[in-house]
Protein backbone atom coordinates (compact mmCIF):
# COMPACT_ATOMS: atom_id res chain seq x y z
CA UNK A 1 0.00 0.00 0.00
CA UNK A 2 2.63 2.55 1.15
CA UNK A 3 4.70 1.50 -2.16
CA UNK A 4 1.60 2.35 -4.39
CA UNK A 5 1.64 5.54 -2.93
CA UNK A 6 4.86 6.54 -3.37
CA UNK A 7 4.66 5.51 -7.30
CA UNK A 8 1.08 7.38 -7.26
CA UNK A 9 3.40 11.07 -6.07
CA UNK A 10 6.38 10.24 -8.55
CA UNK A 11 4.31 10.14 -12.04
CA UNK A 12 4.24 13.67 -12.54
CA UNK A 13 8.34 13.28 -13.02
CA UNK A 14 8.99 12.80 -16.68
CA UNK A 15 12.62 13.16 -18.23
CA UNK A 16 13.00 14.27 -21.20
CA UNK A 17 16.86 14.82 -22.94
CA UNK A 18 17.36 17.58 -25.24
CA UNK A 19 19.67 18.03 -27.96
CA UNK A 20 22.44 20.45 -28.00
CA UNK A 21 21.91 23.19 -29.57
CA UNK A 22 23.93 22.89 -33.61
CA UNK A 23 27.06 25.09 -33.54
CA UNK A 24 27.14 26.07 -36.60
CA UNK A 25 30.92 28.10 -36.58
CA UNK A 26 32.32 24.49 -35.54
CA UNK A 27 30.60 22.71 -38.08
CA UNK A 28 31.96 24.76 -41.18
CA UNK A 29 35.40 24.72 -39.14
CA UNK A 30 35.06 20.66 -39.58
CA UNK A 31 33.87 20.86 -43.16
CA UNK A 32 36.80 22.96 -43.72
CA UNK A 33 39.39 20.90 -42.10
CA UNK A 34 38.08 17.62 -43.46
CA UNK A 35 38.03 19.24 -47.09
CA UNK A 36 41.80 20.76 -46.94
CA UNK A 37 42.80 17.28 -45.45
CA UNK A 38 41.14 15.53 -48.43
CA UNK A 39 42.75 17.83 -51.14
CA UNK A 40 46.20 17.32 -49.27
CA UNK A 41 46.01 13.50 -49.51
CA UNK A 42 44.90 13.93 -52.78
CA UNK A 43 47.49 15.92 -53.94
CA UNK A 44 50.64 13.75 -52.23
CA UNK A 45 48.42 10.73 -53.46
CA UNK A 46 48.79 12.02 -56.54
CA UNK A 47 52.59 13.39 -56.21
CA UNK A 48 53.42 10.14 -55.19
CA UNK A 49 52.01 8.50 -58.14
CA UNK A 50 53.87 10.32 -60.81
CA UNK A 51 56.86 10.02 -58.86
CA UNK A 52 56.82 6.02 -58.97
CA UNK A 53 54.54 5.14 -61.71
CA UNK A 54 57.39 5.36 -64.34
CA UNK A 55 59.17 3.21 -62.22
CA UNK A 56 56.79 0.54 -61.25
CA UNK A 57 56.00 1.00 -65.27
CA UNK A 58 59.84 0.21 -65.91
CA UNK A 59 60.20 -2.61 -63.76
CA UNK A 60 56.81 -4.37 -64.66
CA UNK A 61 56.70 -3.61 -68.30
CA UNK A 62 60.38 -2.76 -68.91
CA UNK A 63 60.79 -0.03 -71.99
CA UNK A 64 63.06 -1.45 -74.87
CA UNK A 65 66.20 1.09 -75.77
CA UNK A 66 67.17 2.26 -78.86
CA UNK A 67 69.26 0.04 -80.88
CA UNK A 68 72.43 1.88 -81.89
CA UNK A 69 72.77 2.76 -85.31
CA UNK A 70 75.86 1.90 -87.09
CA UNK A 71 76.94 2.36 -90.69
CA UNK A 72 79.79 0.39 -92.56
CA UNK A 73 82.72 2.64 -93.74
CA UNK A 74 83.99 1.39 -96.65
CA UNK A 75 87.36 1.93 -97.44
CA UNK A 76 88.45 2.90 -101.24
CA UNK A 77 88.99 -0.83 -101.39
CA UNK A 78 85.67 -1.67 -101.59
CA UNK A 79 84.64 1.21 -103.80
CA UNK A 80 84.39 -0.29 -107.55
CA UNK A 81 86.39 1.30 -109.94
CA UNK A 82 85.26 2.60 -113.81
CA UNK A 83 87.69 -0.42 -114.89
CA UNK A 84 86.35 -2.73 -112.87
CA UNK A 85 82.60 -2.26 -114.87
CA UNK A 86 84.27 -2.36 -118.34
CA UNK A 87 85.27 -5.71 -119.68
CA UNK A 88 88.67 -6.25 -120.90
CA UNK A 89 88.70 -6.75 -124.87
CA UNK A 90 92.27 -6.35 -125.82
CA UNK A 91 93.23 -10.11 -125.22
CA UNK A 92 90.25 -10.93 -127.65
CA UNK A 93 90.94 -8.08 -130.26
CA UNK A 94 92.21 -10.39 -133.57
CA UNK A 95 95.50 -8.96 -134.93
CA UNK A 96 95.39 -6.07 -137.47
CA UNK A 97 95.11 -7.72 -141.23
CA UNK A 98 94.65 -5.96 -144.38
CA UNK A 99 90.84 -4.43 -145.27
CA UNK A 100 88.96 -6.76 -147.54
CA UNK A 101 87.82 -5.31 -151.13
CA UNK A 102 83.78 -5.27 -150.49
CA UNK A 103 81.49 -5.18 -154.02
CA UNK A 104 78.73 -3.45 -154.15
CA UNK A 105 76.17 -5.84 -152.97
CA UNK A 106 78.40 -6.60 -149.67
CA UNK A 107 78.44 -2.64 -149.35
CA UNK A 108 74.54 -2.56 -148.95
CA UNK A 109 74.17 -5.47 -146.85
CA UNK A 110 76.56 -3.50 -144.37
CA UNK A 111 74.27 -0.51 -144.50
CA UNK A 112 71.41 -2.12 -143.68
CA UNK A 113 72.67 -3.99 -140.91
CA UNK A 114 73.88 -0.68 -139.92
CA UNK A 115 70.44 0.61 -139.75
CA UNK A 116 69.25 -2.14 -138.00
CA UNK A 117 72.12 -2.14 -135.03
CA UNK A 118 71.06 1.84 -134.80
CA UNK A 119 67.32 0.30 -134.20
CA UNK A 120 68.69 -1.66 -131.56
CA UNK A 121 70.47 1.40 -130.38
CA UNK A 122 67.32 3.34 -129.43
CA UNK A 123 65.56 0.63 -127.83
CA UNK A 124 68.80 -0.10 -125.76
CA UNK A 125 68.52 3.39 -124.57
CA UNK A 126 64.88 2.91 -123.76
CA UNK A 127 65.66 -0.11 -121.98
CA UNK A 128 68.51 1.26 -119.99
CA UNK A 129 65.92 4.52 -119.02
CA UNK A 130 63.51 1.89 -117.82
CA UNK A 131 65.85 0.37 -115.95
CA UNK A 132 66.93 3.73 -113.82
CA UNK A 133 63.51 4.84 -113.56
CA UNK A 134 63.06 1.08 -111.70
CA UNK A 135 65.97 2.05 -109.53
CA UNK A 136 64.58 5.28 -109.07
CA UNK A 137 61.12 3.82 -107.93
CA UNK A 138 62.49 1.77 -105.14
CA UNK A 139 64.88 4.71 -104.01
CA UNK A 140 61.63 6.95 -103.92
CA UNK A 141 60.26 4.68 -101.10
CA UNK A 142 62.28 6.28 -98.97
CA UNK A 143 62.50 9.95 -99.74
CA UNK A 144 60.42 12.32 -97.48
CA UNK A 145 59.46 15.52 -97.79
CA UNK A 146 60.01 17.72 -94.33
CA UNK A 147 57.83 20.49 -93.99
CA UNK A 148 58.43 23.37 -91.30
CA UNK A 149 55.58 25.39 -90.19
CA UNK A 150 55.79 28.92 -89.01
CA UNK A 151 53.22 30.53 -87.08
CA UNK A 152 53.45 34.47 -87.33
CA UNK A 153 50.62 37.57 -86.81
CA UNK A 154 50.29 40.18 -89.36
CA UNK A 155 49.88 43.57 -89.34
CA UNK A 156 46.38 43.51 -88.98
CA UNK A 157 46.64 41.01 -85.97
CA UNK A 158 45.92 38.01 -87.81
CA UNK A 159 47.44 34.38 -87.24
CA UNK A 160 49.00 32.85 -90.71
CA UNK A 161 51.23 29.83 -91.01
CA UNK A 162 53.92 29.92 -93.60
CA UNK A 163 55.62 26.71 -94.72
CA UNK A 164 59.17 26.18 -96.04
CA UNK A 165 59.65 22.70 -97.09
CA UNK A 166 63.13 20.46 -97.88
CA UNK A 167 63.55 16.96 -99.27
CA UNK A 168 65.13 14.06 -96.96
CA UNK A 169 65.48 10.55 -96.83
CA UNK A 170 65.02 7.66 -93.86
CA UNK A 171 68.37 6.37 -93.17
CA UNK A 172 67.76 4.16 -90.35
CA UNK A 173 64.81 2.58 -87.91
CA UNK A 174 66.33 2.02 -83.91
CA UNK A 175 63.48 0.09 -83.36
CA UNK A 176 61.77 2.87 -81.33
CA UNK A 177 61.47 5.85 -83.91
CA UNK A 178 61.85 6.18 -87.88
CA UNK A 179 64.93 8.08 -88.22
CA UNK A 180 65.52 10.79 -91.27
CA UNK A 181 68.33 12.50 -92.71
CA UNK A 182 67.68 16.25 -93.86
CA UNK A 183 69.21 19.89 -94.28
CA UNK A 184 67.23 21.96 -91.86
CA UNK A 185 69.03 25.37 -92.61
CA UNK A 186 66.30 26.69 -94.74
CA UNK A 187 63.53 25.87 -92.53
CA UNK A 188 65.38 26.26 -88.54
CA UNK A 189 62.91 28.80 -87.47
CA UNK A 190 60.12 26.18 -87.80
CA UNK A 191 57.65 26.20 -85.03
CA UNK A 192 56.99 22.51 -85.51
CA UNK A 193 57.89 19.63 -87.98
CA UNK A 194 55.77 17.47 -90.52
CA UNK A 195 56.87 15.10 -92.78
CA UNK A 196 55.19 13.65 -95.34
CA UNK A 197 55.92 9.77 -96.95
CA UNK A 198 55.66 8.16 -100.38
CA UNK A 199 52.28 6.85 -99.49
CA UNK A 200 51.07 10.88 -98.97
CA UNK A 201 50.81 10.05 -95.19
CA UNK A 202 52.19 12.50 -92.91
CA UNK A 203 53.18 12.58 -89.23
CA UNK A 204 54.48 15.29 -86.24
CA UNK A 205 58.15 15.01 -86.39
CA UNK A 206 60.91 16.38 -84.15
CA UNK A 207 64.65 16.95 -84.52
CA UNK A 208 66.70 14.31 -82.48
CA UNK A 209 70.07 15.87 -82.93
CA UNK A 210 71.62 18.55 -85.38
CA UNK A 211 75.07 19.14 -86.57
CA UNK A 212 75.43 22.98 -86.96
CA UNK A 213 78.59 22.65 -89.00
CA UNK A 214 76.69 20.91 -91.99
CA UNK A 215 72.86 22.35 -91.43
CA UNK A 216 71.89 18.74 -91.32
CA UNK A 217 69.88 17.10 -88.65
CA UNK A 218 68.27 13.74 -88.37
CA UNK A 219 64.71 14.05 -87.62
CA UNK A 220 62.84 11.61 -85.59
CA UNK A 221 58.77 9.99 -85.47
CA UNK A 222 58.01 7.58 -82.98
CA UNK A 223 56.98 4.32 -84.83
CA UNK A 224 54.04 3.93 -81.82
CA UNK A 225 52.20 6.71 -84.13
CA UNK A 226 53.20 5.37 -87.85
CA UNK A 227 50.86 3.11 -89.83
CA UNK A 228 51.91 -0.38 -90.83
CA UNK A 229 51.52 0.79 -94.17
CA UNK A 230 53.77 3.67 -93.95
CA UNK A 231 56.45 1.10 -92.30
CA UNK A 232 56.03 -1.19 -95.15
CA UNK A 233 56.60 1.61 -98.12
CA UNK A 234 59.60 3.89 -95.78
CA UNK A 235 62.90 1.44 -95.78
CA UNK A 236 65.63 3.01 -94.63
CA UNK A 237 67.96 3.71 -98.36
CA UNK A 238 71.60 2.24 -98.19
CA UNK A 239 74.62 4.32 -97.75
CA UNK A 240 77.41 3.97 -100.93
CA UNK A 241 80.60 5.33 -100.78
CA UNK A 242 81.73 8.77 -102.60
CA UNK A 243 85.59 8.14 -103.38
CA UNK A 244 87.33 9.64 -106.51
CA UNK A 245 86.29 6.53 -108.61
CA UNK A 246 82.73 8.00 -109.09
CA UNK A 247 84.19 11.06 -111.62
CA UNK A 248 82.10 10.23 -114.70
CA UNK A 249 79.79 8.04 -113.12
CA UNK A 250 76.05 8.20 -113.53
CA UNK A 251 74.35 9.38 -111.08
CA UNK A 252 70.20 9.89 -109.86
CA UNK A 253 69.28 13.22 -108.29
CA UNK A 254 65.46 12.24 -106.34
CA UNK A 255 64.21 14.83 -103.58
CA UNK A 256 63.44 18.32 -104.73
CA UNK A 257 66.83 18.68 -107.37
CA UNK A 258 64.09 21.66 -109.28
CA UNK A 259 62.57 22.42 -106.15
CA UNK A 260 59.52 20.93 -106.94
CA UNK A 261 58.27 17.97 -104.88
CA UNK A 262 59.05 14.55 -106.30
CA UNK A 263 61.43 15.66 -109.31
CA UNK A 264 63.97 13.65 -110.69
CA UNK A 265 67.47 14.18 -113.10
CA UNK A 266 69.40 11.94 -114.64
CA UNK A 267 73.63 12.86 -115.16
CA UNK A 268 76.87 12.18 -114.54
CA UNK A 269 79.23 13.37 -111.57
CA UNK A 270 81.91 15.65 -113.25
CA UNK A 271 84.43 16.34 -110.12
CA UNK A 272 84.67 14.57 -106.20
CA UNK A 273 87.79 16.23 -105.11
CA UNK A 274 86.54 19.54 -104.33
CA UNK A 275 87.63 20.16 -100.46
CA UNK A 276 84.42 22.22 -98.46
CA UNK A 277 86.02 24.74 -95.97
CA UNK A 278 84.48 24.08 -92.76
CA UNK A 279 86.46 23.01 -88.97
CA UNK A 280 87.06 19.92 -88.17
CA UNK A 281 86.01 18.41 -91.13
CA UNK A 282 87.25 17.03 -94.82
CA UNK A 283 83.89 16.99 -96.62
CA UNK A 284 84.28 16.59 -100.14
CA UNK A 285 81.92 18.58 -102.72
CA UNK A 286 80.80 16.88 -105.66
CA UNK A 287 79.45 18.56 -108.81
CA UNK A 288 77.37 17.10 -111.40
CA UNK A 289 76.24 17.77 -115.38
CA UNK A 290 72.32 18.48 -114.15
CA UNK A 291 70.75 21.63 -113.75
CA UNK A 292 68.65 22.34 -110.83
CA UNK A 293 66.87 24.68 -108.34
CA UNK A 294 69.70 26.97 -106.32
CA UNK A 295 67.25 25.97 -103.65
CA UNK A 296 67.41 22.04 -104.55
CA UNK A 297 67.39 19.26 -101.83
CA UNK A 298 67.30 15.96 -101.63
CA UNK A 299 70.13 12.49 -102.91
CA UNK A 300 72.15 11.37 -105.21
CA UNK A 301 71.92 7.88 -105.65
CA UNK A 302 74.20 5.67 -108.08
CA UNK A 303 72.73 2.62 -110.38
CA UNK A 304 72.78 0.27 -107.41
CA UNK A 305 70.41 2.40 -105.47
CA UNK A 306 73.16 3.63 -103.08
CA UNK A 307 72.97 7.32 -101.68
CA UNK A 308 76.39 8.40 -102.87
CA UNK A 309 75.75 11.91 -102.10
CA UNK A 310 73.39 14.47 -100.16
CA UNK A 311 72.27 17.44 -102.24
CA UNK A 312 73.56 20.85 -100.84
CA UNK A 313 73.95 23.71 -103.48
CA UNK A 314 74.71 26.12 -100.51
CA UNK A 315 78.74 25.81 -101.63
CA UNK A 316 78.50 26.19 -105.62
CA UNK A 317 80.48 29.12 -107.08
CA UNK A 318 78.44 32.04 -108.81
CA UNK A 319 79.30 30.51 -112.11
CA UNK A 320 77.92 27.21 -111.35
CA UNK A 321 75.23 28.29 -109.02
CA UNK A 322 72.52 26.14 -110.88
CA UNK A 323 74.45 22.82 -111.35
CA UNK A 324 73.39 19.93 -108.73
CA UNK A 325 76.34 19.11 -106.36
CA UNK A 326 76.32 17.12 -103.18
CA UNK A 327 78.14 16.85 -99.90
CA UNK A 328 79.70 13.22 -100.52
CA UNK A 329 78.45 10.54 -98.52
CA UNK A 330 81.74 8.54 -97.45
CA UNK A 331 82.58 11.12 -95.19
CA UNK A 332 79.33 12.08 -93.60
CA UNK A 333 78.83 8.34 -92.17
CA UNK A 334 80.16 9.08 -88.83
CA UNK A 335 78.39 12.29 -89.15
CA UNK A 336 74.62 11.09 -89.24
CA UNK A 337 75.98 7.92 -87.36
CA UNK A 338 76.43 10.11 -83.86
CA UNK A 339 73.26 12.29 -85.14
CA UNK A 340 71.16 9.15 -85.42
CA UNK A 341 72.41 8.02 -81.94
CA UNK A 342 71.78 11.35 -80.09
CA UNK A 343 75.43 12.56 -79.65
CA UNK A 344 76.33 15.81 -79.80
CA UNK A 345 79.56 16.33 -82.03
CA UNK A 346 81.89 17.93 -80.50
CA UNK A 347 83.76 21.35 -81.72
CA UNK A 348 87.52 21.64 -81.94
CA UNK A 349 87.73 24.53 -84.03
CA UNK A 350 90.51 23.55 -86.89
CA UNK A 351 91.19 23.45 -90.37
CA UNK A 352 94.05 21.40 -91.60
CA UNK A 353 95.56 19.02 -94.37
CA UNK A 354 97.93 16.18 -94.82
CA UNK A 355 101.53 16.24 -94.73
CA UNK A 356 102.83 14.99 -98.20
CA UNK A 357 106.33 13.40 -98.73
CA UNK A 358 107.67 15.63 -100.66
CA UNK A 359 107.28 18.61 -96.95
CA UNK A 360 108.51 16.10 -95.05
CA UNK A 361 111.93 14.87 -96.96
CA UNK A 362 113.02 18.39 -98.70
CA UNK A 363 110.99 20.75 -95.63
CA UNK A 364 111.49 18.15 -92.58
CA UNK A 365 108.07 18.66 -91.96
CA UNK A 366 106.83 15.49 -89.88
CA UNK A 367 103.69 13.41 -90.71
CA UNK A 368 100.83 14.30 -88.99
CA UNK A 369 97.40 16.69 -89.22
CA UNK A 370 99.18 20.11 -90.56
CA UNK A 371 97.01 22.95 -89.13
CA UNK A 372 96.37 25.65 -91.56
CA UNK A 373 94.08 27.66 -89.86
CA UNK A 374 92.19 28.39 -86.69
CA UNK A 375 88.75 29.30 -85.47
CA UNK A 376 88.99 32.70 -83.23
CA UNK A 377 87.72 32.07 -79.66
CA UNK A 378 87.84 28.21 -80.39
CA UNK A 379 88.80 25.61 -78.09
CA UNK A 380 92.17 24.85 -80.33
CA UNK A 381 92.75 28.33 -80.16
CA UNK A 382 91.67 28.68 -76.46
CA UNK A 383 94.35 26.37 -76.02
CA UNK A 384 97.42 27.54 -77.80
CA UNK A 385 97.27 25.61 -80.58
CA UNK A 386 98.78 28.11 -84.08
CA UNK A 387 98.30 27.52 -87.59
CA UNK A 388 101.47 25.77 -88.64
CA UNK A 389 100.95 23.33 -86.23
CA UNK A 390 101.10 19.48 -87.02
CA UNK A 391 99.27 17.53 -84.59
CA UNK A 392 100.90 14.11 -84.17
CA UNK A 393 98.58 12.61 -81.50
CA UNK A 394 95.14 12.88 -79.66
CA UNK A 395 94.97 10.49 -76.17
CA UNK A 396 97.63 8.65 -76.93
CA UNK A 397 96.45 7.76 -80.43
CA UNK A 398 98.86 8.67 -83.27
CA UNK A 399 97.45 11.06 -86.13
CA UNK A 400 98.80 10.18 -89.50
CA UNK A 401 97.01 12.56 -91.29
CA UNK A 402 94.23 15.70 -91.31
CA UNK A 403 91.58 12.50 -91.67
CA UNK A 404 93.04 10.74 -88.61
CA UNK A 405 92.17 13.62 -86.80
CA UNK A 406 88.83 14.45 -88.04
CA UNK A 407 88.11 10.63 -86.82
CA UNK A 408 89.27 11.22 -83.93
CA UNK A 409 87.11 14.25 -82.91
CA UNK A 410 84.14 12.72 -83.99
CA UNK A 411 84.89 9.89 -81.25
CA UNK A 412 84.45 12.54 -78.63
CA UNK A 413 81.42 14.50 -77.11
CA UNK A 414 81.56 18.19 -75.44
CA UNK A 415 83.35 19.53 -72.53
CA UNK A 416 85.68 16.44 -72.58
CA UNK A 417 89.15 17.52 -72.23
CA UNK A 418 91.47 15.56 -75.05
CA UNK A 419 95.43 15.67 -74.46
CA UNK A 420 97.40 16.80 -77.65
CA UNK A 421 100.40 15.97 -78.85
CA UNK A 422 102.13 18.54 -81.66
CA UNK A 423 105.01 19.69 -83.32
CA UNK A 424 105.78 22.96 -83.33
CA UNK A 425 108.40 24.88 -85.33
CA UNK A 426 111.27 26.85 -83.78
CA UNK A 427 114.08 28.36 -83.92
CA UNK A 428 116.24 24.93 -84.55
CA UNK A 429 113.73 22.84 -86.25
CA UNK A 430 110.48 21.28 -84.56
CA UNK A 431 109.87 20.81 -80.86
CA UNK A 432 107.59 18.39 -79.15
CA UNK A 433 104.93 20.07 -76.82
CA UNK A 434 101.31 18.60 -75.21
CA UNK A 435 98.52 20.91 -74.72
CA UNK A 436 95.14 20.34 -73.22
CA UNK A 437 91.94 21.18 -74.63
CA UNK A 438 88.25 21.41 -73.41
CA UNK A 439 86.19 20.55 -76.54
CA UNK A 440 82.73 22.41 -77.02
CA UNK A 441 79.92 22.50 -79.37
CA UNK A 442 79.41 24.66 -82.33
CA UNK A 443 76.51 28.02 -82.48
CA UNK A 444 74.15 28.21 -84.99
Amino acid sequence: MEEKRNQDNTDFMIEKIKQRPLNKKKLVRRTLITAAMAVVFGMVACFTFLLLEPVISNRLYPEEEPQTVVFVEETEEDEILPEDMIADDSQMQPEPSEPPVLEDEQIAQLLSKMELEMELGVEDYLSILNGVEEIAKEVRNSVVTVVGVTSDVGWLDNEYESKGAVAGVVVADNGRELLILANVSSIKEADSLKVAFADGEEYQAAIKKKDNNTGLAVVAIPKEGIKESTLAVAKAAELGASGSSLTGSPVIALGRPIGTEGSLCIGNITSVGNAIKLPDSNYKYMTTDMYGSSNASGILVNLKGQIVGIIDMSYNSSDIKNLVSAVGITELKKVIESLSNDRDIAYFGVYGTDVTEKANQELGVPFGAYITEIDMDSPAMNAGIQSGDVITWVKGTEIKNYQNLVKALLLEEPERTLSVGLMRQGPDGYIEMEVSVVLGSMKE
